[in-house]
């Protein structure tokens, strides 16, 4: 009994820590050149902590308050992506999201950048100021270069 409670703490944590990875990735894949914009992804499971909606809510909070423009203008999209229903499987999967994951991705003429955001997320996503204010930074950063 004793190996299984060990196996399924060391199971559960692998699954917590490669979900909750800070890697920025690139992808190849070419899209149409002309595109450049920043796609916000806010994916989630069916089931969600007081973390995850947090995530979700400041994230939109951030985009709605300093980013209207270019939301307007669809230079910013936002995306919120529950990984749990069948349509967004294969979206999931290309951006290996689990669970509750932030990702951008920066499209600039048309070869797109992954960004992940999610372990600052979980970090400060229970306190909007920081969150939001990192947020912007990372955005802002981002928008300089399409």
């Amino acid at each position: 009994m004793s190996k299984t409670i060990k196996f399924l703490a060391l199971l559960t944590i692998s699954l917590f820590l490669t979900a909750c990875n800070n890697q920025t990735k690139s992808n190849d894949q070419v899209l149409d050149k002309t595109i450049s914009k920043i796609e916000v992804l806010d994916f989630h499971s069916t089931h969600r902590c007081m973390t995850c909606n947090a995530i979700e809510a400041n994230t939109k909070y951030t985009l709605d308050t300093f980013f209207s423009d270019e939301l307007k203008a669809e230079k910013i999209t936002f995306q919120v992506i529950n990984v749990d229903e069948e349509a967004n499987e294969k979206l999931a999967e290309k951006f290996e999201a689990s669970g509750t994951a932030l990702i951008l991705n920066v499209i600039k003429n048309g070869k797109e950048t992954k960004i992940d955001l999610t372990e600052f997320a979980f970090m400060e996503g229970n306190d909007q100021e920081i969150f939001s204010k990192t947020l912007k930074s990372k955005i802002d950063t981002q928008l300089k270069t399409l």
